[in-house]
């Protein structure tokens, strides 16, 4: 968030894809929007990342306020992700964006048959 606010912003935009920049954030989002909000559940649907990448997105996101890390005080100890207000108003520009990019790829795919 502190580096957001020391960058000079050309665009508002910049903000935006500052925010979602990164390996499978935006998936990450629309994963803990639909209730797959612990780090395990993260891990299995996106096998192709490694724990690390996962680990270093979340908190990220965590920082630039997007989601919110709440840890569970019990055996075992556990902890889940949540969307803050600014993660759930990113969510319907974040589910069209990647709409957008299905749309694109199934062009693409169209174009060279």
């Amino acid at each position: 968030m502190d580096e957001i606010k020391k960058t000079e912003i050309i665009c508002p935009s910049d903000v935006f894809l500052k925010i979602i920049k990164g390996k499978c954030k935006t998936t990450i989002i629309v994963l803990i929007k639909k209730g797959r909000n612990r780090f395990s559940e993260i891990k299995r649907t996106l096998p192709t990342i490694s724990e690390r990448m996962i680990a270093k997105q979340l908190s990220e996101l965590e920082k630039d306020g997007i989601i919110v890390r709440k840890v569970f005080q019990e055996v075992p100890l556990h902890v889940e992700y949540f969307l803050t207000a600014y993660g759930e108003s990113i969510y319907p520009i974040v589910r069209d964006m990647r709409k957008w990019g299905y749309e694109y790829l199934n062009h693409l795919d169209t174009q060279n048959k």
